[in-house]
């Protein structure tokens, strides 16, 4: 059901080691997204304009119509209707995911909207299935990879423009509750050796946001929903 979806460039060379390839770690994410993606699904349509995190990413962009965006971690399309808006019919929307019920829930969407020139791929943020794209957006995604910063910085070698949304723990009690679980979920994706799964969902929000620093002309940050969510915005000039 997923579509092929490779567009043309070369953004010139990662400046840090690429990530390292984890077939376990994609398998965890897989069962885990997999299994709650029903739940999920209503659970981010029903938050989605909460703090306004998804329409502020979507504006960070500064998409043009006609323009080419890649979000990576689609999930079941939350973000699809204001990305396939921000570009137009003229554009084109790819939405990847590695995780099969996921992207059913997004092909669903797509195909209840008649859309056409939205794209779905089943393949790994981590060694993104797109070459170029005049921009890239991640939400909720990086917090998965204890290499973040390799892999945002592989999304800069993708798009011009790359705002990625994430948590930001130790914000207030009820919000580190809520992370707490959300790390228990995922508590594959975590290293139980080292602990405060806090800290290391921390380290991860700040090496994305690191990354984009190191690799964009400028990183605009805004905190939203009590500053336990972050919005890095990077884009290079002109």
């Amino acid at each position: 059901m997923a579509e092929d979806a490779a567009v043309g460039g070369d953004r010139g060379a990662v400046t840090r080691p690429p990530p390292a390839s984890d077939p376990d770690r994609a398998a965890r994410i897989r069962s885990s997204y997999g299994r709650w993606a029903r739940i999920y699904d209503w659970f981010a349509r029903a938050t989605a304009p909460v703090g306004g995190v998804r329409r502020g990413c979507v504006d960070a962009l500064d998409l043009d119509p006609g323009d080419t965006v890649v979000e990576f971690g689609c999930g079941p399309g939350v973000n699809l209707p204001a990305l396939r808006a921000a570009v137009g019919p003229d554009g084109r929307v790819v939405g990847v995911d590695i995780t099969g019920p996921m992207l059913r829930r997004a092909r669903g969407l797509v195909d209840r909207r008649g859309w056409e020139n939205v794209s779905l791929v089943r393949g790994d943020a981590t060694a993104p299935p797109v070459d170029r794209a005049d921009g890239v957006l991640a939400t909720f995604v990086t917090s998965l990879f204890p290499d973040a910063d390799a892999v945002v910085d592989r999304w800069c070698d993708v798009a011009d423009a790359v705002v990625v949304a994430n948590f930001v723990p130790r914000g207030n009690p009820a919000a580190n509750a809520a992370l707490w679980a959300f790390t228990r979920v995922n508590a594959g994706l975590f290293d139980a050796a080292a602990g405060d799964a806090l800290g290391q969902l921390e380290a991860r929000t700040d090496a994305s946001r690191d990354a984009l620093a190191a690799r964009m002309d400028a990183v605009e940050t805004s905190r939203h929903v009590f500053g336990t969510i972050e919005i890095n915005a990077g884009s290079r000039a002109p």
